[in-house]
């Protein structure tokens, strides 16, 4: 077995471009067979109203379908629909998928052999045997005539609709506005099969009323002109020759699929190395996320391998030389994530060189990890502000309290001083036990951030006092708060596992931010800020006293300023909201 090395750029190039086209063939001519099936189950619906209505419908619904220029688009939406999916099918490394990608592809195969014979039965009978097919003639048959075809149609009705919205719900779903409205959607897409069927049958009993009337039953038999048996045998001729060359398509593309992975196993293999230490070798051809899937790996990928999410997103880090580069599509959306050059669409990658990759977003990653996340969220060296804040005598209060007024209190307090962070412009990081840890200017830089920073402390000790007047009846003696701030380098980014992953700051920033908080009770003090912060904040500093600390881990001393009262820090510091600046002028 060889290792292949040398890189092949234009054939690697090529199919980027393919697939794009092959994307938009497939939703341009998806969405026609939607729009047919979708009028055509409305039509149905009519029939809750009655038969005569369900006629009325289709007399439009005939008149816009059966135009030349309708049933070009219809018929050429659907081979091009079926042939692209028989494509796909070929295409894949592997058949191992996400399992709402097996189902679309499961039912939207089944349709073609489920729908052939109503087809045949309706339009291949108008046109060749000058049938009329009212919904008279096709509830007769499907309703009396030939029943266990009644339940094969409300089957594929199912099948068909299922398979569209599916289709629908994974293009839309990366729209910003599409989550808002997506209750309403599921309704919609749940009450139009509902009451198509309801409709087909509630104008099948008015069907079989006329039925059992003799003269009106031969009359209608007579409008529609029903097809001789041996006229109808041509009807069934036709769909079994479909039934076996749509058989015999699906097989000859599996027998295709086998014999391109002998040949592909002849001609060397290609190496990726996971950061979780696995290896993997597998023949060229294959992108970067079908490797992880047919190898077993978890690998995120909300679109289907798309290129449209960028939630696959790897980074190379070793390797990226030998790969072609990034075509005009996938380099589009890693700029829209501000993606570093090393990092890459593993659905768009396909490797022609050993290489090692780190995924960048956990397995269960979904449509709220999408593009447009900052370069930041990836990790990268920031100079921030960081406040540390904890309540004093907390333990001793809990002690003496309820497990349920703890909680109460607590949760009371979060908000608060949630509140006065946001307020200011910084984030909340975390809350630890009864302590908070906040980060601010994460996208301004450190002189907006630690003029932030010292806002919220002034707006912290401003919520913590109303906070104290309106559980006055709870409390023995006021809540008390301890409030460190520093800046300075500290590597942003989401870190976590699974869904317990969040954005953070770790370095030597955060750890100072955290001993600074400490020092508040050496000195009785609401704030202790560092000299980094009065610079950057612009801070006169000669009305606070001002020590020079060691600091574990630091060889440096390191100077700061004591704020006996954080409300002493000047009102251009107070947070900008107009509730923020009343509460500050009421205190």
């Amino acid at each position: 077995m060889t290792i292949a090395t040398q890189p092949r750029h234009a054939a690697a190039g090529e199919l980027p471009r393919a697939d794009l086209v092959m994307r938009r063939l497939r939703s341009a001519s998806g969405l026609v067979l939607f729009s047919y099936v979708l009028t055509h189950l409305l039509n149905h619906a009519l029939g809750l109203i009655s038969l005569t209505a369900q006629e009325a419908g289709l007399v439009w619904f005939m008149d816009f379908w059966r135009n030349p220029l309708a049933t070009t688009a219809l018929y050429g939406a659907f081979l091009t629909h079926i042939t692209l999916a028989f494509v796909k099918l070929y295409q894949r490394r592997s058949l191992r998928m996400p399992a709402w990608e097996a189902t679309q592809l499961i039912l939207g195969l089944a349709v073609p052999p489920l729908l052939i014979e109503h087809v045949l039965g309706t339009r291949l009978a108008y046109e060749l045997l000058n049938l009329h097919d009212n919904y008279f003639y096709v509830q007769l048959v499907l309703w009396k005539l030939a029943p266990e075809l009644g339940v094969m149609q409300v089957v594929v009705l199912i099948v068909a609709w299922t398979h569209g919205c599916i289709g629908l719900h994974f293009w839309l779903r990366l729209r910003p506005w599409y989550r808002r409205r997506m209750p309403y959607l599921y309704a919609f897409a749940l009450l139009v099969p509902l009451l198509a069927l309801l409709g087909f049958a509630e104008a099948s009993r008015e069907v079989a009323a006329i039925s059992a009337d003799p003269a009106r039953y031969q009359a209608a038999l007579q409008a529609i002109n029903l097809p001789t048996a041996a006229a109808a045998a041509v009807i069934y001729n036709a769909r079994d020759a479909f039934l076996y060359g749509f058989a015999a398509a699906i097989a000859g593309v599996l027998a295709a699929r086998l014999v391109r992975a002998r040949l592909e196993w002849r001609h060397g293999m290609v190496r990726v190395n996971y950061s979780s230490g696995r290896r993997v070798e597998f023949p060229h051809g294959a992108s970067l996320l079908e490797i992880s899937r047919a190898s077993g790996v978890p690998h995120a990928s909300v679109c289907g391998g798309r290129g449209r999410c960028s939630t696959c997103r790897v980074r190379i880090t070793q390797g990226i030389e030998r790969q072609a580069p990034p075509s005009r599509e996938e380099l589009r959306v890693l700029q829209r994530v501000g993606a570093a050059p090393n990092v890459r669409l593993a659905c768009q990658l396909r490797p022609i060189g050993e290489l090692s990759v780190t995924t960048l977003l956990p397995p269960t990653a979904g449509a709220g990890d999408l593009a447009g996340s900052p370069r930041h969220y990836q990790g990268e060296e920031r100079e921030i502000a960081i406040l540390f804040a904890d309540l004093r005598a907390f333990t001793k209060f809990s002690e003496r309290r309820l497990p349920y007024d703890v909680v109460f209190v607590l949760n009371r307090y979060f908000a608060a001083m949630g509140h006065a962070v946001e307020s200011a412009g910084g984030r909340v990081d975390k809350f630890i036990g009864d302590g908070v840890m906040a980060l601010f200017g994460i996208d301004e830089g450190p002189e907006r951030g630690c003029r932030s920073a010292l806002a919220a402390a002034r707006g912290m000790v401003v919520e913590l006092a109303e906070l104290n007047s309106s559980l006055s009846y709870e409390l023995s003696e006021p809540l008390r708060i301890g409030i460190g701030i520093h800046a300075g380098p500290v590597i942003v980014g989401e870190m976590g596992y699974e869904r317990a992953t969040t954005l953070t700051a770790v370095g030597d920033a955060v750890n100072t931010a955290s001993r600074i908080e400490a020092l508040t009770k050496e000195y009785t003090a609401e704030l202790v800020v560092s000299e980094d912060v009065v610079r950057y904040a612009g801070l006169d500093p000669s009305p606070y006293p001002r020590h020079e600390i060691m600091v574990r881990g630091r060889q440096q001393p390191l100077a700061i300023f004591v704020v006996k009262e954080a409300l002493s820090l000047p009102d251009a510091l107070a947070p900008t909201t107009a509730r923020g600046q009343a509460r500050a002028r009421a205190v």
